[in-house]
Order: C-alpha cells, then sequence, then structure tokens
C-alpha cells in the first residue's frame, strides 16, 4: 500500500465528511487521482463503509444501554474462533465483536432498548450457543472518548501550558 493510501485513510478515519477536493488538497493530489484511490480502497475493502459517531446520551428521546460483555468460549476445531465469531456477529444486536487476549476469548458491543433486552439476548441467545463456556456482562454507564474522539469536554478549562518558575 502507498504512502498516500495510508494517508488517505487516516484522514477519512478521522472525518468521514471531508470532500474530495479537501482530502486531494491536503494529500497534494489532484482530485480525479484522489477518487480513483478512493475507490480503489472500497473495492480492497480497506475502505468499508462511512460511518457518523453519535453521542447518543445528547438525544433526549433515545434510552438506548450499550453493554460490553466478555465471552469464553472453545473454539472449533480447523477453524478456531472464527465459526463462533461468525455466529455472534451476525446477531443483529451485536455491533462489534473481537478475539482478545487474556482471560476471555471474545469481546463484544451489544445494543438494545434496556439493560432487560440485553439480558435476554445473553440468556437466550448468546449463552445457548454450544461454544460459549461463559459470559461476564458489564453496561456502559457512560461515554468519555470512542474512537478518538472526546464526547464532551470542560470549555472552561484552562488548556494554556504551565510554566514554573
Amino acid at each position: 500500500m502507498e504512502e498516500k493510501e495510508i494517508e488517505l485513510l487516516k484522514l477519512l478515519e478521522k472525518n468521514g465528511r471531508l470532500e474530495v477536493e479537501t482530502i486531494a488538497s491536503m494529500l497534494d493530489l489532484d482530485v480525479d487521482k484522489t477518487k480513483e484511490m478512493m475507490e480503489k480502497l472500497e473495492k480492497e475493502s480497506a475502505i468499508l463503509g462511512y460511518s457518523t459517531l453519535v453521542n447518543w446520551a445528547k438525544v433526549l428521546e433515545y434510552d438506548g444501554v450499550t453493554a460490553m460483555i466478555d465471552v469464553k468460549v472453545t473454539p472449533t476445531r480447523g477453524t478456531g474462533f472464527d465459526k463462533v465469531a461468525e455466529r455472534i456477529y451476525r446477531f443483529p444486536e451485536v455491533k462489534a465483536l473481537y478475539l482478545m487476549s487474556g482471560a476471555y476469548d471474545l469481546s463484544i458491543s451489544v445494543e438494545g432498548k434496556t439493560m432487560m433486552e440485553i439480558s435476554r439476548f445473553v440468556s437466550d441467545k448468546l449463552s445457548t450457543l454450544d461454544s460459549v463456556v461463559s459470559t461476564t456482562t458489564h453496561f456502559v454507564l457512560k461515554k468519555y472518548k470512542h474512537d478518538g474522539i472526546i464526547f464532551e469536554e470542560d470549555d472552561d478549562q484552562d488548556r494554556r501550558m504551565m510554566v514554573s518558575p
């Protein structure tokens, strides 16, 4: 992968709303070359989509709940963790799934309308899978930072560098 492609991906990862003309200017490329590079990266699945990070706490009508679930599984012969991971990520409640090192094998991010809805997902769908040995559910109480973006900053905070005598 070329250096300019990596720069392009970093720019889009930080702000998916940048216009092609702006990106081209930032990369010191012409617009056609930038469009061509973006289409190539989309075809190669390096760019999987363009999304918006929403602070749902600011949306008064939304009362959703997010949980992080640690899952210990028994890997299957020949496919390891992939087959059980595929089974889990196909549930519509699952927003993210990661293979982890440590005490648990998988970390799942799940969203639901209520804590009861998430607990039903765990008891009725997740824990009943043959490969699942145990689960531990952690409910997200507040998001401070996600994908490198701070949700709420104290605007009164003095950001000047402290100088001591």
